[in-house]
């Protein structure tokens, strides 16, 4: 069966907060993946067979979500193992959108998969309804409505937040202490506030985003040289870009290409196919 995928970016008034919501039907050609952090609290509808998630890098502990899941921020592979044919509803949050979308704070999350319909209210009901909807699109619009319908009040500073995050996808070398004194905080509060709003620090938001926006740029085609990769993106130690890579990916910079050729025909960021 052809994998179906689907994704919307929603508009005002959830733009803000929600990154993507994505439909999703049909079986991987792979036992599973690890999937790479993008600095994201994301949740996930189980509309079909359960899904298994252990996040860490499988170090974590381990979800079987049957009804859903909500996985909070990381800074380390989250291990995706669907236990057969994947039907799912998810909604990615922005890195300020935690609270806002799902009523809970990001950094008790931090590192963790919990059972959504525990800690979202709306997930019962909006589960319910999209069980009795096949069509990818009509499911799309009734998740986008209930986000609508229930979105809350964000974290005190969120603003500020958000500024901090757009200034680190515009340029994630950017030195925090700089950043945070064009925002009129000291580095500690920056800090303070963005655990509070993202879940994760300011550093390790822009590791994520750096090694992002450098797996954006890989040509799994083509011969790749990964020192120069590394220099471009701020690293001069090559066992320090390794090792920063394994911990954002799982695998070495080697094994990520090996992974993704032996599976993928375009490239897919952030995603390490296991057979």
């Amino acid at each position: 069966m052809e994998f179906e995928f689907e994704i919307r970016k929603p508009g005002p008034p959830l733009e803000p907060f929600a990154e993507s919501i994505w439909f999703a039907r049909g079986r991987i050609t792979y036992a599973r993946e690890r999937i790479a952090p993008t600095g994201s609290t994301v949740a996930v509808l189980v509309l079909g067979p359960a899904i298994l998630q252990v996040p860490r890098n499988g170090a974590g502990v381990p979800f079987l979500a049957e009804r859903g899941w909500l996985a909070g921020p990381h800074v380390g592979p989250v291990i995706n193992a669907p236990t057969a044919e994947t039907l799912a509803v998810g909604i990615v949050s922005s890195a300020v959108g935690c609270r806002a979308l799902f009523g809970v704070e990001p950094a008790p999350l931090r590192g963790r998969v919990v059972d959504l319909m525990e800690n979202w209210a709306a997930a019962g009901s909006l589960r319910a309804a999209l069980l009795g909807e096949s069509d990818p699109f009509a499911c799309l619009d009734m998740t986008e409505e209930t986000l609508v319908l229930g979105l809350g009040p964000a974290e005190n500073g969120w603003q500020r937040c958000a500024a901090a995050v757009a200034a680190l996808e515009e340029d994630p070398l950017r030195r925090i202490s700089e950043l945070a004194r064009e925002l009129g905080v000291t580095h500690a509060h920056l800090d303070r506030e963005f655990v509070r709003t993202v879940g994760l620090t300011p550093r390790a938001l822009s590791r994520i985003l750096r090694l992002r926006r450098l797996l954006e740029s890989v040509d799994i085609h083509a011969e790749l040289n990964w020192a120069d990769l590394a220099t471009a993106w701020g690293w001069f130690d090559q066992s320090h870009f390794i090792r920063d890579f394994k911990r954002h990916t799982g695998v070495t910079p080697s094994g990520y290409v090996a992974a993704q050729r032996a599976v993928f025909a375009q490239h897919e960021p952030g995603f390490v196919p296991e057979m």
